[in-house]
């Protein structure tokens, strides 16, 4: 049996939803899982999702905006959104100095198996650019060397190809990979999706057929909510997973 990868991104601290997209990954036959950075961050269960990542995966992870800013202490969160830095300020109060440690040492970029992990864009790592249209992405394919980059950080799940004449970009569809052709596929988010469907979204990728399929799974959102909740956590954290924005 070959190998079938299940592409995580954007758990955000949603262990609700991350369970629930582990048992249909496995369901669906992965056998192996990488993730696309952002394992913290807006949700209640940051240990946890950090357990099952590094401890019960043991998967290859690039770091993810919300990662560093946790395990960056001197980052300056003063242009960070009011409500997501109230999170990171709880969520370094969560954590042991292992989990902190393991943050601060995630790579920004890493290749597994012939193809790339990032969390944001391959041009400039380390500035979180957010990638929402084929101009934006056509910085990243310069940088590309793989047929196929992963990435996540918009939430919204998306394929960007790179075309004779520039880039072109599909919605969320299942498809072969045709050799040669280079792709920029944002997974979407586990833990809190954005493009109007509160559903959890990754992808899973037959490497031996080159067939991507993109997954979306129904979760208990009420019980993170209820964990976002009892945190005291800015309750627009836990009002937007009902309507995936």
């Amino acid at each position: 049996m070959g190998r079938v990868y299940a592409i995580l991104g954007d758990i955000h601290a949603n262990i609700d939803a991350l369970q629930a997209v582990l048992a249909d990954a496995r369901d669906q036959g992965a056998t192996h899982f990488v993730s696309v950075g952002d394992v913290v961050g807006y949700n209640a269960a940051p240990a946890e999702c950090i357990h099952v990542v590094r401890d019960e995966l043991q998967c290859p992870v690039v770091r993810g905006n919300h990662d560093h800013y946790v395990s960056y202490l001197e980052t300056n969160l003063a242009d960070f959104h009011p409500a997501a830095a109230q999170v990171v300020e709880w969520t370094r109060g969560q954590l042991s100095a292992e989990d902190v440690e393991w943050l601060h040492g995630l790579p920004l970029q890493k290749p597994v198996m012939g193809f790339m992990l990032v969390h944001s864009t391959l041009d400039m790592p380390d500035r979180w650019g957010y990638v929402f249209d084929n101009q934006q992405a056509q910085s990243n394919f310069n940088y590309q060397f793989t047929e196929i980059c992963f990435h996540g950080h918009t939430h919204v799940p998306i394929i960007y190809a790179r075309a004779q004449f520039g880039v072109v970009h599909y919605e969320p569809c299942d498809f072969t990979c045709e050799p040669g052709q280079k792709l920029f596929i944002n997974v979407g988010s586990v833990g809190q999706p954005r493009d109007g469907d509160p559903r959890a979204s990754y992808v899973l990728f037959d490497m031996a057929a080159r067939r991507i399929r993109f997954r979306r799974i129904e979760y208990d959102v009420a019980a993170a909510q209820a964990r976002i909740r009892k945190a005291g956590l800015p309750d627009r954290c836990a009002e937007r997973l009902e309507v995936g924005r």
